[in-house]
């Protein structure tokens, strides 16, 4: 089965219109060449028909979902899939409120699909910005954002952000909400994201002093005013401004538990404006190595709490 993807809403209305075509359509984004068990990594033995699942030579039972962002959900596949096309190739995105209106479904279940699926945008083998980047910070205060303990921010949660700087483009970023926006907290996020001997501009800021320490060539911008800085970093400011009024027009604001969902929503969308009918492929693809979270590990108690929105390099770290 050909790998490509619809280029319009039509298109995908009449391609993805029964269960039976997502599942063909998601065993081939899975498995690209044949049934492979998540588990033994043996083939195919038979074909299940009346349960839809594949039984591999040592017996396993495996379903498509199996494993995936979807893994044991009762919501039909054409709704997953509808889902999954609405947030990726919107520009805006879209809530969990309108998402459950569109789709038939309560709010709740629509905000589980709307978290699982940005379970699903931060792709495990992403490499590193590379070249020229712009590295900057800036404090959130949007809407139900609650405040975190002071620091350069006024208390308020920080989110650091790298951009590839491509003459007057911006290329890919790289989003993270951080504690403060100390040396040991940007340093990290520098070294996750920007491969060394890349070209680093920062502000004056004293957590970026020894950026030139650890391998990259760093240029401070400086002006009298925060204004003549952000002028000299464009891209970045670019992000931020974009970023801030997306969290507000598209979610009238969020919350700072779970900021970190939304910073990888809205990088995977932006490293995917040039076509953004290919991010729908995109999602499936991520969404189909990684798993995503249940309610109560989101919002349990105790020992039923865990889940770690993805962030660093190698997502599957923090996964669990």
């Amino acid at each position: 089965m050909t790998l490509d993807f619809p280029n319009t809403i039509l298109e995908f209305a009449a391609r993805f219109s029964t269960p039976a075509a997502c599942r063909e359509y998601l065993s081939a984004v899975r498995w690209p060449n044949g049934f492979q068990c998540p588990y033994d990594g043996t083939g195919e033995k038979t074909y299940i028909e009346t349960r839809n699942l594949w039984e591999c030579q040592e017996g396993h039972q495996i379903s498509v979902t199996a494993d995936t962002i979807m893994h044991k959900s009762h919501i039909p596949l054409t709704k997953w899939f509808w889902a999954a096309y609405l947030v990726s190739t919107q520009t805006p995105g879209i809530s969990s409120v309108v998402l459950s209106r569109q789709l038939g479904v309560h709010q709740e279940s629509a905000y589980m699909m709307l978290q699982r699926l940005r379970a699903g945008m931060v792709d495990p083998d992403r490499s590193q910005l590379t070249g020229t980047v712009e590295v900057d910070e800036t404090f959130i205060s949007a809407g139900r954002v609650r405040k975190v303990r002071a620091g350069r921010g006024s208390g308020k949660p920080i989110v650091v952000a790298a951009v590839e700087v491509h003459g007057p483009y911006a290329g890919r970023v790289r989003l993270r909400r951080i504690n403060d926006a100390s040396e040991e907290e940007l340093a990290s996020f520098i070294a996750d994201h920007v491969q060394l001997d890349s070209t680093v501009i920062t502000d004056g800021w004293m957590g970026y002093a020894n950026v030139g320490n650890y391998g990259y060539r760093h240029i401070v911008r400086e002006g009298e005013t925060s204004v003549d800085v952000a002028e000299q970093m464009m891209h970045i400011h670019r992000v931020f401004s974009n970023l801030k009024a997306w969290i507000i027009g598209t979610h009238h604001g969020v919350s700072s538990k779970h900021l970190q969902a939304y910073l990888n929503e809205f990088a995977f969308r932006y490293n995917r404006r040039g076509n953004p009918m290919a991010a729908f492929l995109a999602a499936l693809q991520i969404g189909s190595k990684v798993e995503g979270p249940e309610y109560e590990q989101l919002y349990g108690v105790g020992e039923l709490q865990g889940w770690i929105h993805p962030n660093p390099l190698v997502a599957t770290e923090t996964t669990r």
